[in-house]
């Protein structure tokens, strides 16, 4: 008879906290395509894909940098840039054939009113079917930025200009967010994706 200790070193992406097994066990067995959030700390990128036996395989990729090709000024990695980047995920995806995916957000908490349900949100209202709750997805002005145009009206010049500088210096006053926003969804309806 063996003896020996009984402890199980846990898989590399697991000690480094980079994937769930479990829950990523689930959702493969579902044989559904995943929408997949990730906002790193300049960027978001959002992903629909797939499940193959020799490594996932993905179908559509949008990252928030392609926002400043369609003349976004504001921030890569806010809740309105995460709601575009994912519309124009979901508008990739439509085109390309898919319908339907399951969100995946990975080892992020379910937070209600996140980034990430920002994301299924913008991938829902782009025409790819994404299930979700209504209560767990940002407000709408969360969304399209109208609390921020709110705060910055609060603010004195002095303040405006020092809390606002990088809206600032690209051409963008923080009160003008949302028409901003409602532009380039525009822009992206009008892309051929």
């Amino acid at each position: 008879m063996a003896s020996g200790s009984n402890y199980k070193v846990a898989f590399r992406r697991r000690r480094e906290g980079k994937t769930d097994y479990a829950a990523r066990a689930k959702l493969l067995h579902l044989d559904t395509p995943r929408l997949v959030v990730r906002v790193s700390n300049a960027n978001v990128i959002v992903q629909v894909i797939e499940y193959a036996s020799n490594g996932d395989k993905t179908i559509v990729s949008a990252h928030s940098k392609e926002l400043n090709k369609l003349g976004w000024l504001a921030g890569n990695k806010n809740t309105s840039a995460v709601y575009l980047t994912a519309y124009l995920c979901g508008k990739k995806a439509v085109a390309a054939g898919v319908e339907y995916a399951i969100a995946d957000i990975g080892l992020k908490s379910p937070i209600r009113g996140s980034k990430i349900f920002a994301a299924v949100k913008g991938a829902d209202d782009a025409g790819l079917e994404v299930p979700y709750g209504e209560s767990v997805v940002p407000s709408e002005d969360r969304i399209t930025g109208a609390h921020i145009a709110e705060y910055a009206e609060s603010l004195d010049e002095e303040e405006l200009n020092k809390k606002f500088s990088q809206y600032i210096a690209k051409g963008l006053q923080p009160t003008d967010l949302p028409e901003h926003f409602e532009e380039i969804k525009n822009k992206i309806d009008e892309t051929e994706v």
